[in-house]
C-alpha cells in the first residue's frame, strides 16, 4: 500500500468558480479546478501528449488540453475525448477553513 501525505497548496480565496490552478504537490503538479463550487485535484499533463491542462479551458465538469483538444473529467481523471485515452490521476482534496491541500502518495 502506498503511503500518502495531504499537501496544502492553496487557499479557496485564489481559486474562484469555473477557473483552474497550477500548484505543486509532493514534486508533481497538479490543476486545481473549480467547478460547480467544489474544487477537484488532477495532474497536470495530458495522457496524449504530455501537454499542460492547467492552461486548458474548464467547460464544466471536463477540462480541455490546449493543445490538440483532448478532455478530461476532473471529478474522476477520466478521458472523455480523443485524442486522449487514457486517464489522468485524480487526487483527494480537503477544504478546511479555506486552506486548500490534497492528499498525493509520498515522493
Amino acid at each position: 500500500m502506498t503511503s500518502t501525505q495531504t499537501v496544502r497548496v492553496a487557499t479557496i480565496d485564489e481559486l474562484p468558480e469555473g477557473k483552474v490552478i497550477v500548484v505543486s504537490a509532493a514534486e508533481r503538479r497538479i490543476a486545481l479546478c473549480n467547478y460547480g463550487g467544489a474544487i477537484y485535484a488532477i495532474d497536470d499533463v495530458c495522457t496524449h501528449d504530455r501537454g499542460p491542462l492547467g492552461e486548458g479551458e474548464l467547460i464544466g465538469h471536463e477540462i480541455e488540453c490546449p493543445r490538440h483538444g483532448a478532455r478530461f473529467d476532473v471529478t474522476t481523471g477520466r478521458a472523455t475525448r480523443l485524442p486522449a485515452v487514457r486517464p489522468v490521476q485524480a487526487y483527494p482534496v480537503h477544504v478546511v477553513d479555506g486552506a486548500v491541500s490534497v492528499e498525493v502518495p509520498q515522493p
